[in-house]
């Protein structure tokens, strides 16, 4: 097992804590440049989703699990950096400009949001932004002079500095360098002063405000950067779907989002990134394991509803830290085998009675 003795501060905030972080990372990062000339194209074309999903799941994961604000209407979020992207690029403006103000509209929209729901928390906060949800897809649909409405929009492929990315390798590069630059944002952010006043709200909003915490302030910034996060991978979304309709965007578009990051693991980075990776692979094993079962139940409709539902249910009440939080059990059982402890991860209560309360 390893044990890290950290004697300073700067060691503490360190990006790679040993240098197995780094080999393994360095690893991934080859195997995901590779990826082009090892996998068939339409399983790139899923790897490229996989990064989109998880640009918009570290988005949610900023809000929902450091700062602890609940969001139903995330897609909305994501439909406009989509839809400005589009209308952007097809107005002939250059795609990494579009892309910045995609992300800077949808932060805007953020703070719009995040301003009134300041005094609300928890199921209130939830139903404020699935109202929220609806009015702009709403809004998406009506607007049909820029969205084109229910008959939708064409987006045109994108073009860097001349060179335009018509190809889905291309685009996968694309999706991977942004990707990598947004984590290491995150990263980098969650070791700021900023980051851990996010983490100081979502732990207790009193004591985080009795240490001079400005909750009004930071709870606006989380929103504005989720917002923003969620609208850089709307307008990836929509050069890689080439065309958007409103109901892309709908309620059942933020479930799905809610459920990448529960299931990845709340409150981590790692998190966004596999629950990204379960909302893409789950519609793929579900197709292929249906074929297996009887008429009745693999013909059924709503089925892919009913399993996300109980694979919910289950993480909530077996494994409430997620697909990350049993990568850490298995870590550590193998670590210390075989003197490992069933009760060593345990759920203790996190909140002090003043905050049982409320």
């Amino acid at each position: 097992m390893r044990f890290i003795f950290k004697t300073d501060y700067d060691q503490d905030i360190r990006l790679a804590k040993h240098g197995g972080q780094v080999f393994w990372y360095t690893a991934l990062l080859a195997l995901l440049l590779a990826a082009p000339w090892i996998v068939p194209e339409y399983w790139l074309a899923q790897l490229t989703f996989v990064l989109i999903y998880g640009i918009v799941g570290l988005g949610l994961m900023l809000l929902a699990g450091f700062t602890g604000q609940f969001s139903m209407g995330h897609a909305a979020f994501l439909g406009v950096g989509a839809y400005t992207q589009g209308v952007l690029t097809n107005l002939g403006l250059p795609f990494p400009i579009a892309m910045l103000c995609a992300a800077g509209l949808a932060a805007s929209v953020g703070i719009v949001v995040g301003l009134p729901a300041l005094r609300l928390k928890g199921i209130y906060l939830g139903i404020a932004t699935l109202a929220f949800g609806f009015i702009v897809e709403e809004v998406f649909a009506r607007w049909e002079k820029l969205t084109g409405g229910n008959a939708g929009m064409h987006v045109k492929a994108p073009e860097i500095f001349g060179w335009k990315v018509d190809s889905s390798e291309g685009f996968y590069f694309v999706c991977l360098v942004t990707a990598v630059l947004v984590t290491l944002g995150v990263l980098n952010l969650l070791r700021s002063s900023t980051g851990r006043a996010f983490v100081a709200i979502r732990d207790s909003e009193i004591s985080a405000q009795s240490m001079g915490i400005h909750l009004a302030r930071y709870k606006t910034l989380s929103f504005a950067l989720s917002a923003a996060l969620a609208g850089l991978g709307g307008a990836l979304y929509a050069h890689k779907l080439q065309f958007l309709s409103p109901d892309q965007f709908s309620i059942i578009q933020s479930i799905d989002l809610l459920l990448l990051v529960v299931i990845g693991g709340l409150g981590s980075v790692h998190g966004a990134f596999l629950g990204a990776i379960f909302l893409i692979a789950m519609p793929q094993i579900i197709a292929i394991v249906k074929d297996y079962l009887p008429a009745a139940i693999g013909q059924a409709p709503g089925l892919q509803a009913v399993v996300y539902g109980a694979v919910l249910i289950l993480f909530v009440l077996f494994e409430p830290l997620g697909l990350y939080g049993r990568w850490l059990k298995i870590r550590t059982w193998l670590q210390l085998f075989p003197f490992y402890r069933k009760g060593m991860f345990k759920r203790q209560k996190s909140f002090q009675k003043s905050d049982r309360l409320k």
